[in-house]
């Protein structure tokens, strides 16, 4: 998912003049991404002069810290604090929760790479094959 770096954008608009199905909108002198309607076309980053609209990858080590930061919070909370038998079985969980989330990615990237191998479909076949999709 793209994403705008703030302190790089300029506000110009180019991104919002070109996106295809209006998911970018300008936000006090700032593109904002609406993931919800973006259809991660790439056109927003490759048109934006300023190199402000990037790719998700970069953004990895902030995630990683923000789920350690979430979970150290959980590990804070009165109903673990000093209980170590608690805060292991809460590790624990959070691990099976990211085993999961992994899996989750690695099974649709399976069924990503099916559907390429299918070529372009027609976007109505492909959601009627749910063997696939």
């Amino acid at each position: 998912m793209p994403w705008v770096n703030n302190e790089m954008c300029t506000g110009c608009g180019t991104c919002i003049d070109e996106c295809y199905v209006g998911a970018i909108s300008m936000e006090d002198d700032i593109a904002f991404l609406d993931e919800d309607n973006c259809i991660r076309c790439g056109v927003c980053h490759d048109v934006c002069p300023e190199d402000a609209v990037r790719h998700d990858g970069e953004r990895i080590p902030e995630e990683v810290e923000s789920n350690l930061a979430r979970i150290r919070r959980f590990l804070e909370h009165d109903y673990y604090a000093g209980d170590k038998k608690r805060q292991r079985q809460l590790i624990e969980r959070m691990k099976r929760y990211f085993t999961k989330e992994r899996q989750v990615a690695e099974k649709t990237i399976e069924r990503i790479d099916i559907l390429q191998d299918m070529g372009c479909v027609n976007p109505t076949d492909a959601k009627n094959n749910n063997a696939i999709i």
